[in-house]
Order: structure tokens, then sequence, then C-alpha cells
């Protein structure tokens, strides 16, 4: 979830929360308001019905609200004298000018005493509040209107200023995305004189200075020891050849020098293989072009065809559609070859190898043991089957590396006897 609606979630859970609080708040006091306003016209009225009762008193007969707002019964002086002013929230029946019958409504009630000519009264005041609960509904209903408002308005802020606020940082960010060591030349860069974003534009230029000068290190390790290693093997293999070659050697002499250059060799593959490996690790690989996956198939085939000869194995390929995809085509061939080559070497006498190709993958099956292999070790360096002496253990190790880098996935599977390497192609190119 991007930054922006993540706040503009947490602002309107603020909102709401800090509006439906002030909403109950305010629903309470004007709710007191309104009753301490009836309650003062309650004790207007108590007034004039006294002051009207001491001159009139006929008033005093009036016993029932039917025939009125107020209602007076006589009662002691003790009950007089223990009465105070009580103010109560009832119903009563009553009947608008647009009701067909009398309905329950609210009222607030006054109960007092008075003394008039030396007899006491009780005295009860209605006041209607059904104007009051209308008014207190029309409140809730704006209180309602108003927060809708504010998140429409927090919204069109959030879509309109905040995105125009935040909008170096995303430039930045896919700038920073774009970039490569090695490849790009040019810093990413914001064009903002807000400071956080400046200081991020600095701390990021630091990192990848210090990336760019550890990525040069590494490159030049890279050529001395290709060069440092390479040179000596290769110069020990050529001095065995010569040996050999005399031809003066005895036959017990001939096999432990053969032990020796099968070693050499072993170790110019092996030293290959981890500079290979140490390339694909720091994207000295990425020079992308149209690769057709068909083309690549057949080709690794055709050079890996006297091999399968000798190992007795038959390779056979379908096709159901053309492959394409971007990317480095040597790391196509490193990735094809070191599967096809793995599916020969840890093969049966005879053998088969089925490499199927699709619209959107690469499958390469193949007969083997009849055991599946352990997936946690699978594409773990140097990791070999106990019957593997001559491999470097780096094949599938160096393939793993390769799809992680264009994000193609690879599974493996053991199905109906058979070992299954499968990559899914994503962004591939329908032909």
């Amino acid at each position: 979830m991007k930054l922006l609606n993540k706040s503009l979630i947490y602002l309107s859970v603020s909102l709401f929360v800090v509006i439906g609080l002030w909403s109950v708040v305010f629903y309470f006091r004007m709710l007191n308001e309104i009753k301490g306003s009836i309650d003062e016209g309650l004790e207007n009225y108590k007034r004039q019905i006294v002051y009207r009762a001491q001159h009139d008193s006929t008033l005093l007969q009036q016993s029932s609200f039917n025939e009125g707002f107020f209602a007076i019964r006589e009662i002691s002086q003790a009950e007089a004298i223990a009465m105070r002013d009580v103010y109560t929230d009832t119903f009563m029946m009553m009947q608008d000018a647009d009701d067909e019958a009398p309905e329950p409504e609210p009222v607030r009630l006054l109960t007092t005493a008075f003394e008039n000519n030396g007899k006491y009264y009780e005295l009860k005041i209605i006041n209607s509040m059904v104007e009051e609960d209308d008014l207190l509904k029309e409140l809730l209903w704006e209180t309602i209107v108003l927060y809708l408002i504010l998140i429409v308005l927090i919204i069109l802020i959030n879509n309109v200023v905040l995105q125009r606020l935040w909008k170096p940082f995303y430039s930045f960010l896919h700038q920073l995305r774009q970039y490569r060591v090695g490849v790009s030349n040019t810093f990413p860069e914001v064009k903002t004189k807000t400071k956080e974003f400046t200081d991020l534009q600095q701390a990021v230029h630091t990192l990848l200075q210090r990336n760019i000068e550890t990525y040069e290190q590494q490159k030049q390790f890279i050529g001395n020891a290709s060069h440092e290693l390479q040179t000596p093997l290769a110069i020990a293999t050529n001095k065995l050849e010569l040996l050999i070659e005399k031809g003066n050697l005895q036959p017990d002499q001939v096999e432990p020098i053969a032990e020796v250059m099968q070693i050499v060799e072993r170790l110019v593959r092996l030293n290959k293989s981890l500079l290979l490996l140490t390339k694909i690790e720091n994207k000295q690989f990425f020079n992308n072009t149209t690769v057709v996956i068909n083309d690549v198939v057949k080709q690794t085939t055709q050079d890996l065809e006297e091999l399968a000869e000798f190992k007795q194995v038959t390779v056979s390929v379908t096709e159901t559609a053309t492959l394409s995809t971007q990317m480095d085509v040597s790391l196509a061939h490193v990735v094809i070859s070191n599967l096809l080559r793995n599916a020969l070497f840890h093969n049966t006498i005879p053998g088969q190898v089925n490499i199927a190709i699709t619209a959107n993958t690469l499958t390469i099956s193949n007969t083997g043991k009849a055991t599946p292999l352990d997936q946690q070790k699978l594409f773990t360096r140097f990791h070999k089957t106990k019957n593997n002496t001559i491999g470097t253990g780096l094949g599938l190790a160096i393939v793993k590396p390769v799809c992680d880098l264009y994000e193609f996935p690879i599974f493996y599977r053991f199905e109906n006897d058979l070992h299954i390497f499968e990559i899914q192609i994503s962004g591939a190119i329908h032909i």
C-alpha cells in the first residue's frame, strides 16, 4: 500500500474517532443546554401559575393535563414541605394536528409544590420536547454530513496537494529502480527544495558511491583472479600433455599423470564457474536483447549431441509455441546448457531427456535415480550426489541466480520416475 493511501486511512480513522467523540460530547452538551432552557421555561410557568392561582381559584380545580399543560392536586403540609422541584423526562399521550390518534410524545415534567391561602398543592407542569428531539436529530445528521465532507476534502487534498508534494519522491524512487551499478552514468536526482528529500538523495548518493567503489574492486579482483588462476592451470595442463606425448613413460606412470590432468581440468571448470557465478551476482551480465529460447535449446542440444550419444541418452524436443524473452543471450545459453548437462550426467544407461517448450514455460525432464532430489540442497553451491565425483557442484547453483536475476521462477518435481525442472518465463514475447 502506498504511503499516501496509508496516511489517508490513518487520517480518516483518526477523524472518525475524534469527530465521533466530539459528536457524543456535543450531543450531551446540547441536550443539557436544551433541557436547561426548557427547565427555565417550566420555572417561569410555575411562577405564573402560582401567581394566577392566587387571583383565580378556578385554576386549582385543574387536576389533569387534559385541560392544559399543568395539573394541580391538593396535598398535606408534610408532603409539601418534603417535596422539592424535580425535573424528569417522560412520555405522555398527545395528539398533534397531523396525528390520527394520540401518540406517546417525549415531554419534560416539573413536579413541585406551593401554598395558597393556607392550603398546599402539588403542581405538575409539562413542556413538549418533540421540537428539541427533531433539533438533535438534525444536529446528528449535520455531524455525519460534516464528517463525509471532511473525508471528501481529505481525499481531494491527498490526490491533489499531497500527491504533488510526494511526486519528487516517487520520481526519485523510479530512477533508483532503473539504476544499474556499472551501467548507469548518472545518479538519481530529486528536483525539490524539501529538506527531507534532499537529505535522502545525499544519503543514497553516498551509498551508491560506496557500492560503485566496491563493484570496481570486485571487477578488478575477478579479472585478476581469472588471469592469475587460468594461466598457471593452462601451463600445468600443457606440461602434462607434453609429458604424456613424449611416450617414454611407464604404464604405471601414465595413470597418475592422467588423474592429475583430470584434477587440473576440474580446477579449470571450477574456476570458470566461480567467476561466472560472481559476475552473475554482481549483475555484470545485463546486455538484454530478444532471445528466442527455441533457438538456444536447438543450439545447445546440437553442442551436447556427442555427449548424449556417449551417455546413451535420447534427447527429444517438443515445441508448441515460440518462446522469446528479454535477457542476456550468454546467460540464456548458460541456463539451458547447465540444465541439459545436469540431465545428461545424472541419467540412466540407456536414458531419456525430454525438453518441452510452451508459450510461457521451458521444461526439462530426465530419467535417473528413482528417488526425488533434496529440494533444500538442490540449488546449493558444491552440493553433489554421492555418485558424482567429476562435477563441480555449481551447475544448478548458477542456474538459480540467473533465474532470480530475471525473476523467472524455477521449480523441481519428481513425477512418473522423471526428474523435472520447469522455468516459467515471465514477460515472454509471443511471436
